[in-house]
């Protein structure tokens, strides 16, 4: 992919500015992926439509262990998502209507493992993290995208920007870990 080809829409994503067809290879996972790394966020889209009012939104979003994704749902209007991934391996947390982490359901996605995508009905919540650096996600749901009532984010769950976020991560990623049998991660706190 050549940097004319992509279109800085905000400090946390990217556009590709393609007319017919864009090759989504190595080069672009590993630009997406430099990008997530250097972004306070550790996660950066990168999105493949044309717009907020497309009919389908499809994306890549890049992201780096030790990136907080709150729990939310789609629930208004009810949006089904699935996820794809491309590299790296992510863990996929479904919770129930009370804020508890639904253990039988964890997912992990690690096409090495032959775990490929996950794909979530409307209104379910869930969260997602990269177990790996430079994980990355094609996403695909229904748009049109509204920036303002897109996600439901849980209220049980700590906001992007509250104190206790990392802690909260922590907590889920290691029960996550502990539930499929993974090794512990070493936090660095």
């Amino acid at each position: 992919m050549q940097d004319t080809e992509i279109e800085r829409v905000s400090p946390v994503a990217t556009r590709s500015r393609h007319e017919a067809v864009l090759l989504i290879d190595k080069v672009l996972l590993d630009r997406k992926s430099e990008d997530a790394a250097k972004s306070k966020r550790k996660r950066e889209i990168h999105a493949l439509h044309l717009g907020n009012e497309d009919n389908l939104q499809r994306m890549l979003n890049a992201i780096q262990p030790g990136s907080y994704i709150r729990p939310h749902r789609h629930l208004a209007p009810p949006k089904s998502e699935a996820i794809v991934i491309l590299q790296g391996s992510l863990g996929y947390v479904p919770f129930d209507a009370q804020g508890n982490p639904v253990d039988g359901r964890f997912i992990l996605l690690d096409a090495g493992r032959g775990a490929f995508a996950v794909d979530s009905r409307a209104g379910l919540w869930h969260t997602f993290f990269a177990l790996e650096d430079n994980t990355v996600l094609f996403e695909v749901k229904p748009g049109p995208y509204d920036p303002i009532g897109d996600k439901d984010f849980a209220h049980w769950a700590p906001a992007e920007d509250e104190a206790d976020a990392a802690e909260y991560l922590m907590g889920i990623e290691d029960r996550f870990r502990s539930v499929l049998g993974l090794g512990r991660r070493q936090w660095g706190r």
